[in-house]
């Protein structure tokens, strides 16, 4: 049996209060105003077209505030639809031009002279509507007495009657002036269902509208409509945009009673349910029951993806409108966290699926954008991501300006931001003067400014190159003692200079598979390969994130020739075809949940466009252990690079791994044996453990 979930009517109200509604009697749209103004509601409704901000010729009224009351237009005293009834707040903006002082006294004795103030201030206000899947925009004239209008202070308001919407809807209002003086006011309001209001006798669609409970079960989540076998009705699911249309997803006409099954990765905070009875002129009510559901929250995030567009553009998209914050930082070279810089991107309410610029003069490859929500990092992407250029050794100065052309600069360091001329023991403060000159000199690049403020990326390359002489000395100090080693462990040195790099990821879905994946990168340490595996760095990866950490280590391993492994496992597999939204096969998977020092389900966001993009046979290999998956299991997606199967294909998976440094057949078989014996005992006992319905871990080993 499912477990009640919560139970909602059609359309769900915010708020348990039962509201009692005015009536409005006729289809007429009406518009009044507060004493001392006057206005008129155009015929018809209009264009929505903002258009672009224009410069105010001298004192214009404005909108300053919305609200919103809820009424009931009735066509007859039992035929009644809710209603929106909005009113605007208006206020000058701008000045009148003052005469010059030398025609002051001559023109105060003509009265013509004064008619600009004793004319009226006239401003055409629209307001638009937005309630799935209607729109409207209506425009409202309206008139001041110019010897009324005092500069920044309140004229008085209009109200509007009234725009229709559906019961349980989502609504948006939108105001603003023909020509546009200032950005748009926005308002959004989610209207009650039957049960919220105590007019339910007057309307209609109150009378013989389903009831729909939403419980879940595991994994799935059942929408049920428990009306009569007469009843015929349509359902509709969608994505509801706040920030751009709406989304139709899926569209039935059914008749009563039916249940939906949707499974949990279906689930997205603006996904909305509506139901109308098949009947002529039904209203279409709405519900969007998903806003606060955690499952739907993080699928929402699984889905974007933060793109930064060269030269100086970024993108995040994502199926629904995001409450999160985007700040632009600096990627010093040597892993650690970016740092947040002064340039302001848009702090709240970030606009998705939509091209942005960011702030900058010139780009520079140090330069990312994160994406936060609740304070807690997201999303990250650097100008060197797509390319894998290396991060220059470059040091960031920020100047600020003063009055009377004074100006300070410090250095943005890991410690924080270090004045030049200062007496602090870091490499800003020791070279504070030739920076000053470098600066003065024209050799820093300026990454952004305004009046108050300026960032400069300085190259640092020539300082390093100053010390070369002490460098070569110890150098060859260096070098004597690596000659004498080398002639009593030769082959130990000419292992360890061929060692390549190679960072395995994983998905941690249980102990017994972290065992074997540990066994797997203990074994490989004792070749000469340099392996990676987050198991090693469970600190590294709780101070800096996931994501943070993978694309530090994504970038270290590929820059030094080396190699990401991918060892693929059912509830690896799984994640790739949630990434991929392919649902079908990710509903047949066992999706295990994800920890907190899980860097699969991280890695992915940059993992699946090198395979998309074509970028990444020679940097990725694929492995699978033998009796856990087989070779069909693998997406299709990955399969344009070498994929193994572990242990049996050890002896060509060692040597893919060494490159082109490998040893030959006869080596390379030794090792193998080498890594086997130590891989087998915890193969076989997470077998065991998968063959005993009873014990942990107990399931599929093909993941299909």
């Amino acid at each position: 049996m499912p477990v009640p979930w919560f139970l909602l009517s059609l359309a769900l109200g915010r708020s348990p209060m039962v509201l009692s509604l005015e009536k409005l009697m006729g289809p007429q749209d009406t518009a009044r105003c507060s004493p001392g103004l006057s206005c008129h509601l155009w015929d018809g409704d209009v264009l929505c077209l903002p258009g672009s901000i224009v410069s105010a010729p001298g004192p214009v009224l404005v909108p300053t505030r919305l609200q919103t009351e809820l009424v009931l237009r009735c066509y007859q005293e039992t035929d009644c639809d809710l209603c929106v009834r909005v009113a605007i707040h208006l206020a000058v903006h701008g000045h009148w031009e003052e005469p010059k002082d030398e025609d002051k006294f001559g023109r105060a004795a003509d009265p013509e002279l004064e008619e600009p103030r004793n004319a009226f201030l006239q401003a055409q206000v629209v307001l638009s509507f937005q309630a799935y899947p209607t729109a409207r925009c209506v425009l409202l004239e309206v008139q001041v007495p110019a010897a009324l209008v005092q500069p920044g202070q309140s004229v008085g308001s209009v109200v509007f009657d009234c725009f229709e919407a559906a019961l349980g809807a989502e609504v948006r209002i939108w105001s603003y002036t023909q020509p546009r003086y200032q950005k748009e006011l926005n308002f959004t309001q989610q209207l009650p269902d039957c049960k919220g209001l105590e007019v339910r006798d007057s309307i209609q669609s109150c009378w013989a509208l389903p009831w729909l409970n939403v419980s879940a079960d595991g994994d799935d989540v059942y929408l049920v409509l428990d009306v009569s076998e007469e009843q015929r009705f349509g359902l509709s699911l969608y994505w509801n945009q706040i920030q751009g249309p709406t989304k139709p997803w899926w569209h039935r006409n059914l008749t009563g009673p039916q249940t939906i099954t949707l499974n949990h990765t279906d689930l997205f905070p603006c996904l909305c349910i509506q139901v109308w009875p098949l009947e002529p002129d039904s209203v279409r009510t709405s519900v969007c029951p998903f806003r606060e559901d955690p499952r739907a929250h993080r699928n929402l995030w699984r889905a974007a993806r933060l793109q930064l567009l060269p030269p100086r553009g970024w993108r995040l998209d994502a199926p629904c409108s995001l409450l999160a914050e985007a700040t632009l930082c600096w990627q010093a070279p040597g892993g650690g966290p970016c740092q947040s810089l002064v340039p302001p991107l848009y702090q709240a309410n970030v606009t998705v699926n939509k091209t942005l610029e960011l702030p900058l003069l010139n780009a520079h490859p140090n330069l990312c954008v994160q994406v936060s929500s609740w304070e807690k990092l997201q999303l990250q992407e650097c100008l060197w991501a797509d390319s894998l250029r290396a991060l220059k050794d470059d040091l960031l100065l920020v100047e600020t300006r003063g009055l009377q052309d004074n100006r300070s600069l410090c250095a943005l360091e890991p410690s924080g931001c270090t004045p030049l001329l200062s007496k602090a023991s870091t490499r800003a403060a020791r070279l504070g003067e030739q920076l000053l000159q470098d600066l003065q000199s024209g050799q820093c690049l300026q990454l952004w400014e305004d009046e108050l403020r300026a960032l400069w990326a300085c190259p640092m390359d020539k300082y390093v190159h100053q010390r070369w002489a002490l460098v070569w000395l110890a150098c060859l100090l260096l070098a004597s003692v690596l000659f004498l080693l080398f002639l009593f462990r030769k082959d130990h040195v000419k292992a360890a200079a061929t060692a390549r790099a190679a960072l395995l990821l994983y998905s941690a879905e249980d102990s017994g598979f972290e065992r074997l994946v540990g066994a797997l990168a203990s074994a490989l340490c004792q070749l000469p390969l340099q392996v990676t595996v987050d198991l090693w760095s469970r600190r590294e990866l709780s101070a800096q994130g996931p994501l943070a950490w993978f694309h530090a280590q994504r970038r270290q391993t590929l820059q030094e020739g080396g190699v990401v492994v991918l060892l693929f496992s059912p509830g690896a597999v799984a994640l790739c075809h949630e990434w991929l939204q392919d649902a079908a096969s990710a509903s047949a998977s066992a999706s295990a949940p994800h920890g907190p020092h899980d860097a699969f389900a991280a890695s992915l966001s940059c993992v699946l466009p090198d395979f998309l993009q074509g970028r990444a046979p020679g940097r990725y290999v694929g492995a699978y252990f033998d009796g856990l998956l087989h070779s069909g299991a693998v997406p299709a997606l990955f399969r344009s690079v070498p994929v193994f199967s572990l242990p049996s294909q050890l002896p060509d998976f060692l040597g893919t791994l060494q490159g082109p440094g490998a040893p030959g057949p006869g080596r390379l078989g030794e090792r193998a044996k080498q890594v086997s014996r130590a891989l087998q005992p915890t193969l076989d006992q997470l077998l065991q453990a998968l063959g005993d319905p009873g014990g942990p871990g107990g399931g599929t080993r093909d993941g299909t």
